[in-house]
């Protein structure tokens, strides 16, 4: 019997009195601290010292497809509505392009042992196109074997069919996501995503009837028209489902950046007390149906890989979200997409013109990223750790020779006393502990070590961090 993890204690009034701007860390530094000066011979040279490092050690693949046939009013995502199919076979050709030339820089027959498919929509491509992209990568790279690798797809479940999850199943696919957000009619009308429960259901059935071996569900609180009484049955639905994994994200309503997110009625939108109760209700629900708290807002069950490699201490975080593969070098392909590679983080360009426009010059179309020094990384591994393990232990930190721990991070400390005093750590002279009741508020933790936050002027990008 899989033991279960203590679950994350819920407190309104510290969370209340805690929420604020902060990143949430699927990199550090963020992707706000991204420079034009990085481009492609800095990321080869990334990929060159990684080889000479530790050889051909396996990478993860992330693939971006940025098409959506309708838009859902509170997406913040790189996306393109578009029903013109044309879009998407052009796009396919240029995604060839790029693969060869990633392919060039890692080396023929590369091993990939995890793959994930995001957007937009990934099922916005055919049967066929899905086909063909999956052969070229197949043609660039040494896929591990179904057993072993963990390869996943975004699914909207209104552009699929039972028969269309067993195909993706057959095609390499062997995890999958599909985005629920809630059931309630009102609430789908009022964010532009009618989606049945039935619907949902079958879609859902479908990929355990194919095999698939882990089934995530994405819910969202926080949107127009929610309420705590209306999003109950939702969580009802979902647990009586019992899907693998389930993320819980806040909404965060930030027009002034997302234009869809305009076409929200902001006095629709339910109001902080309402959005902390229903994360209490969130927590209340999944934990007492047995799943366990991973982190930030993914919960998992017990014997999911999820949970099972967070106990091991296998448990990573990347522009996906909580992985399990640790240390894995991530290559990204797509518009927008950010690849993590040794000490470096690239981001290709964010429109289709501009990645066309590189790609048509026969180069990576890298548009900007960074190249982490030793602090850097140091502190990447400080604030991985704390999202991962809720623990950091410092003989395990790469710290300068002859430099303690507490003179190192002694303003870091020092930032961490009044969380300290508010009951969320313990830190002590061989490292931190975060408590039950400050995992909910781990970005705030991990936001006392972000140097790019104290050295200088925050962006204004960041959503709250509960």
């Amino acid at each position: 019997m899989i033991p279960l993890m203590p679950s994350v204690e819920f407190d309104a009034a510290l969370v209340r009195k805690l929420n604020q701007m902060g990143p949430r860390y699927t990199s550090y530094p963020t992707a706000d601290r991204f420079s034009a000066g990085f481009g492609a011979p800095q990321y080869q040279a990334a990929v060159a010292r990684l080889d000479a490092a530790g050889g051909q050690a396996p990478f993860s693949l992330y693939v971006h497809i940025p098409f959506c046939e309708s838009l859902c009013y509170y997406c913040g995502c790189n996306k393109i509505i578009t029903q013109d199919r044309g879009k998407s076979a052009e796009y396919l050709r240029y995604l060839g392009r790029e693969m060869a030339l990633q392919a060039a820089v890692l080396g023929t027959r590369r091993k990939v042992d995890q793959l994930h498919f995001g957007g937009g929509t990934p099922t916005y491509l055919s049967d066929a196109q899905m086909d063909g992209l999956l052969a070229q990568l197949r043609a660039c790279f040494d896929f591990a074997p179904d057993e072993e690798g963990e390869f996943s797809i975004e699914v909207d479940p209104r552009t699929v069919t039972p028969a269309r999850i067993a195909t993706l199943r057959r095609q390499c696919f062997n995890r999958i996501s599909l985005g629920i957000q809630d059931f309630d009619p009102a609430v789908q009308q009022a964010v532009n995503r009618i989606q049945s429960h039935q619907q949902t259901m079958e879609v859902l059935q479908a990929a355990r009837d194919s095999g698939f071996r882990s089934i995530s569900v994405d819910l969202i609180y926080g949107l127009p028209l929610q309420s705590v009484a209306s999003f109950g049955p939702t969580l009802d639905k979902v647990v009586a489902a019992r899907p693998d994994r389930i993320a819980v994200y806040n909404y965060a309503h930030m027009p002034q950046l997302f234009k869809a997110q305009r076409l929200i009625q902001a006095g629709d939108l339910p109001d902080p007390e309402a959005k902390l109760a229903m994360l209490g209700l969130c927590i209340e629900r999944l934990t007492a149906a047995g799943y366990v708290y991973i982190g930030m807002d993914h919960f998992a069950l017990p014997e999911d890989d999820l949970a099972r490699s967070q106990r091991q201490g296998r448990l990573q975080r990347n522009f996906q979200g909580y992985s399990t593969h640790a240390e894995a070098p991530l290559v990204a392909l797509g518009v927008s997409a950010i690849s993590a590679v040794g000490n470096t983080y690239a981001q290709n360009e964010k429109t289709l013109g501009d990645y066309y426009a590189r790609l048509d010059a026969g180069e990576l179309p890298i548009a900007r990223g960074i190249t982490l020094n030793d602090d850097d990384l140091l502190r990447r591994q400080v604030i991985s750790r704390l999202m991962c393990d809720f623990i950091v232990e410092y003989d395990r930190l790469p710290l300068p020779g002859g430099v303690a721990p507490q003179t190192y991070f002694a303003a870091e400390l020092q930032r961490l006393k009044v969380l300290e005093d508010d009951g969320l750590l313990c830190a002590g002279s061989r490292g931190i502990r975060v408590r039950m009741r400050g995992r909910l508020l781990i970005r705030n933790i991990c936001m006392a070590f972000d140097r790019y936050l104290h050295d200088g002027p925050q962006p204004a990008r960041y959503s709250r961090t509960i």
